[in-house]
């Protein structure tokens, strides 16, 4: 589904990212392990057109999405939940949803479809609909910029360290509802620090070190690596 080949890119006289090529498939769970300064949230951009590469291409079945538009590429069913959550804190949770969908334009059945979608994988949301998202537990708030960018309705979900600041316990109830969301039949690219959560539930991973990626393979190849052992699972 989607295939990032040879990716460069430049911050200054900085190379940010070297090389980098990774795929996606359809339905699959993806992850990218790295320490900070890796590249991860750079490669994230650039697949959102947050950025654009110095070179190389990104293709998502097979169509170039380098140097389109950010609401084009959600419009072509890619879909960022960013680092942060950067939620609108005033605003309740319904509007901070609806934002979401702002790509389907007057499409009202649609967009409350896909509200209720999000409400049966994240049942607390439905509960707190009109309470302003500010006011939320942290792990609500996660669940609400996931639920933000499942409004679109796309076909590859992104997520930008998904478990920064929580608790194990909520952390594994994001990750178990990803795989619900994988088994809709969404594939998702995960980048994440907490390498034991995010190995646990992907198919395959990367690595990636100072722009490059140094290391790839299934979940169980990369759990029984002893590089990634030691340096991201503390074995």
């Amino acid at each position: 589904m989607l295939e990032i080949d040879g990716i460069h890119t430049f911050y200054g006289s900085f190379e940010a990212l070297r090389g980098v090529s990774l795929e996606v498939g359809a339905g699959e769970v993806v992850t990218i392990l790295g320490a900070n300064g890796a590249g991860k949230t750079t490669l994230m951009r650039i697949i959102s057109g947050l950025l654009w590469p110095a070179s190389g291409t990104v293709s998502l079945d097979g169509e170039r999405l380098d140097k389109v538009t950010p609401d084009q590429i959600v419009k072509r069913g890619v879909s960022l939940c960013p680092e942060g959550r950067m939620l609108f804190p005033e605003m309740p949770v319904h509007k901070n949803l609806e934002l979401g969908a702002y790509v389907r334009g007057k499409d009202r059945g649609l967009v409350e479809q896909l509200q209720q979608e999000v409400y049966q994988l994240f049942p607390v949301l439905k509960n707190r609909r009109k309470q302003a998202a500010g006011t939320l537990s942290g792990g609500e708030q996660q669940m609400l910029a996931i639920g933000r960018a499942l409004m679109s309705g796309p076909r590859l979900l992104m997520l930008d360290e998904p478990s920064l600041g929580l608790a194990p316990l909520v952390v594994m109830q994001i990750m178990d509802t990803l795989v619900s969301i994988k088994e809709r039949g969404m594939a998702i690219l995960l980048v994440e620090q907490n390498a034991a959560e995010s190995l646990r539930i992907a198919d395959r991973g990367y690595v990636l070190e100072h722009g490059t990626v140094v290391l790839t393979g299934r979940r169980e190849e990369l759990l029984n690596d002893e590089k990634v052992k030691q340096s991201y699972l503390g074995t």
